[in-house]
């Protein structure tokens, strides 16, 4: 999961959701697309799903983890 290069898109939707989330403020239209550019790069990188969106979580939630 850490070698997976995510577009700068997707990591600032996904910024933008765990802002939200963090405020008790998280809208369905952004987890929706969160979840839509998630499904559109796991299909055009060839990766599981599931793949990206842990590895996506963990790039913006633990920026420390993915730094050691």
């Amino acid at each position: 999961m850490a070698d997976i290069d995510f577009p700068p898109d997707l990591l600032a939707l996904e910024r933008s959701a765990w802002t939200e989330i963090q405020a008790g403020e998280l809208t369905v239209d952004t987890a929706r697309a969160v979840q839509d550019g998630i499904n559109a790069f796991a299909e055009q990188a060839k990766l599981p799903r599931l793949d990206v969106e842990m590895g996506l979580k963990k790039v913006v939630r633990h920026p420390a983890a993915e730094a050691a």
